[in-house]
């Protein structure tokens, strides 16, 4: 069914989360792991079925659509070395000891990370396998030990039904009820889910406005819970003098790859291009003939674009550099971003961008330390510039720093990070892509003066599980 699910349909789905909670749980790593290549493998067999129903629903091309499709079940699979390698469970031992030279004895105590419990999960449009159904944050709570259900995106219904009919059929031939993953409809669904005591976390990939919304109900409750939020972004890019004097053709030509890639659909496209002013970067902009774009994904987002677009054709201090009907480059100065920040840094989710002239290394700095947070920002430079002041700005502001790169393009590895300070999301501390993913959905537990035999197996004295612990201090 993809009709809107109803609040009396709702319950029983969170009810039948919790139930399985335990079942889910109580999987030694390696049997999620195993649980985890099943679900990979069962999406791969579908490929030839899921891609196609992808093609319709979201105009994207069939080469994206099986790109993407790989990286979903490639993370899927690396969660599960992740689940075999054990560290992620952080366990610390401290044995007693009555000579600990705080002052007090020390007892016998044992840490390690547990599930929390049932996770609500909102799917993204733009990607509808990689960041949907049996995406990142499913596949990073379901690593973790935890039920999940997602609200699907209204922009591919139909494909979020075969995908979910999928993952939950490779649960059950697992041996796990069906309970441990669901699927519903529709934007009260997805509040109902939020506010639903049974639910313990939610993820979340989307707009400013609905993310801001679902995260002021969570916090709302009476027991108020996670919420992951990865919002928006503008993603800015800075080119020093010697970098532009040096690649100006080479900048030009990325940057447009870049915010075009996708259509400009991507969280993490560059929206602004900061150049020396009077760079030949302008003048290569000026001249380059901008790609087709294939068709926005549906039409919500393509009136959110067309309505950005116009916002920034109608400022006074902005003037077209390169404009077509499907994509749009334009041209400012950085006193008038910072005179304005709120209209000129605005993410324009589609393919559109601005490029913004500076005069001085302060006034790029100045521009720099103007925005608010990013999921990334990206340095153009050559070696030997002094960029330090620039780079600590960028930390402060960004998830991620790029040197002499572009930001599309968000490898799936153990040390990526995919967050960044409000409003790029919720919450700084956390990824949403990466092996890191999984502590999101995870709660840290303290046992003292247990017998052995009472204590988790994370946590024996034997260590049954052969995981990488700390006892009294040191790493073994």
């Amino acid at each position: 069914m993809t009709e809107k699910t109803s609040h009396a349909e709702t319950n029983p789905k969170v009810d039948a989360a919790t139930q399985s909670f335990d079942a889910l749980a109580r999987l030694t790593p390696a049997r999620r792991a195993e649980l985890l290549d099943a679900i990979a493998a069962a999406l791969d067999e579908r490929a030839d079925e899921l891609v196609p129903v992808a093609m319709t629903e979201t105009h994207l091309p069939e080469a994206r659509l099986r790109g993407e499709l790989k990286r979903t079940t490639f993370q899927l699979r690396l969660f599960g070395e992740v689940l075999r390698d054990g560290g992620y469970l952080d366990a610390r031992i401290d044995h007693a000891d009555p000579d600990w030279p705080m002052g007090a004895p020390r007892p016998d105590l044992r840490r390690v990370h547990q599930p929390l419990g049932p996770v609500a999960v909102f799917a993204a449009s733009n990607f509808p396998f990689a960041f949907s159904v049996a995406g990142g944050d499913t596949a990073s709570a379901l690593a973790a030990g935890n039920p999940v259900i997602v609200k699907a995106h209204p922009g591919h219904p139909r494909l979020s039904e075969l995908t979910a009919r999928t993952v939950i059929a490779a649960l059950v031939d697992f041996g796990l009820p069906a309970g441990v993953f669901d699927l519903v409809y529709g934007t009260e669904a997805g509040r109902q889910l939020v506010q639903h005591p049974g639910i313990r976390a939610a993820g979340f990939t989307g707009s400013i406005q609905g993310g801001r919304a679902l995260f002021d109900l969570a916090a709302a409750r009476p027991e108020p819970i996670p919420f992951y939020g990865e919002l928006g972004s503008n993603n800015p890019v800075f080119v020093t003098e010697t970098a532009a004097n040096a690649r100006a053709g080479e900048i030009a030509q990325g940057f447009i790859d870049s915010f075009t890639l996708g259509a400009g659909q991507f969280c993490t496209k560059p929206g602004i291009l900061a150049v020396p002013a009077g760079s030949q970067i302008v003048a290569r902009l000026r001249e380059a003939e901008l790609p087709e774009v294939h068709p926005m994904l549906n039409e919500r987002i393509e009136s959110g674009f067309r309505q950005a677009r116009a916002d920034l054709t109608g400022h006074v201090a902005v003037k077209p550099l390169g404009e077509r009907e499907d994509v749009a480059l334009f041209q400012t100065t950085a006193e008038a971003v910072l005179a304005d920040p709120q209209t000129l840094q605005s993410e324009c989710f589609g393919p559109a961008a601005l490029v913004v002239e500076y005069t001085s290394q302060s006034q790029l700095l100045e521009l720099a330390e103007s925005f608010d947070g990013q999921l990334t920002a990206t340095i153009h430079a050559e070696h030997g510039c002094d960029i330090g002041d620039l780079v600590q700005v960028l930390a402060r502001t960004a998830g991620r720093v790029l040197y002499n790169g572009w930001p599309t393009g968000v490898s799936v590895t153990h040390a990526q990070q995919h967050g960044g300070p409000y409003p790029a999301t919720t919450a700084a501390g956390t990824t949403s892509v990466g092996t890191a993913a999984i502590g999101r959905f995870l709660r840290p537990v303290a046992y003292q003066g247990f017998p052995d035999s009472a204590l988790p197996d994370a946590l024996k004295e034997s260590n049954p599980l052969g995981l990488p612990r700390m006892v009294d201090g040191v790493r073994v």
